[in-house]
């Protein structure tokens, strides 16, 4: 019997900035503290299991994107029946632009999303590229902390009324290099441009996923404190550094 079911959907394709490492990281400090995971690798054709309670969607190209977007749009109904049953999906990067409501991609390709994420991302062709590292201070779920990362996305997302931002962005270039915004929120659906990976050397957004993750099974209590003196040196080397 598992804890939680944990779903990394296409990661034979959204696979470019090491996704893995986030996936790794919320399994590990799972079961760190004792909690059973079952991990599930979904790929094109494949359906969702029923009782996944946690999905993450990572980095792709742009023609990666347009190869899955058949078969992500064919998913939207069972993810949005994921979600309203309370699972958290994070989308980084590529799988961030996905859960909005469309791409469009700098030859003028539209690649229609799950509109999960009030927000949309066009990638302008002459435009530079947003590349650097970041940090961040992020508000989910009532709380407040810093986030860092490296961001590099071609494209230019624009939060609508329907989605929060994840974070405020004092250094870096964010969503759009306009807004100062990082990311996007809603419910429990997460989206960021962060990599690094980003959870390893963020482990207080990642464990704030997993206590929602795992809410049935602890009835909503904090989650054991680990030892993260490992975590919070990465944390403070990202933040150090300059490019």
């Amino acid at each position: 019997m598992s804890d939680l079911v944990l779903v990394h959907l296409y990661p034979d394709l959204l696979r470019t900035y090491g996704d893995r490492g986030n996936v790794l990281t919320l399994v590990r400090r799972a079961e760190w503290r004792g909690f059973v995971v079952r991990l599930e690798e979904i790929t094109r054709g494949e359906r969702l299991p029923p009782d996944a309670r946690m999905i993450v969607l990572g980095g792709g190209t742009d023609r990666v994107q347009d190869l899955i977007g058949a078969d992500l749009l064919a998913r939207r109904d069972e993810l949005t029946e994921a979600t309203g049953a309370g699972a958290v999906i994070i989308g980084i990067c590529g799988g961030y632009q996905l859960i909005g409501h469309r791409y469009v991609t700098a030859e003028g390709t539209e690649v229609e999303g799950l509109g999960l994420l009030d927000l949309e991302t066009v990638a302008a062709p002459r435009a530079k590229r947003i590349i650097g590292r970041v940090r961040a201070r992020a508000a989910i779920w009532g709380r407040s902390f810093e986030l860092v990362g490296f961001e590099n996305h071609g494209g230019r997302t624009t939060l609508g009324p329907g989605a929060h931002p994840l974070a405020r962005v004092p250094r870096g270039q964010g969503n759009n290099g306009r807004d100062r915004t990082e990311g996007a929120i809603l419910g429990s659906v997460v989206g960021t441009y962060l990599h690094g990976p980003v959870l390893p050397v963020n482990p207080k957004l990642a464990d704030l996923l997993l206590a929602r993750a795992l809410a049935p099974r602890t009835g909503g209590a904090p989650l054991e404190a680990l030892d993260d003196r490992l975590e919070a040196a990465a944390h403070r080397e990202a933040r150090s550094l300059k490019r």
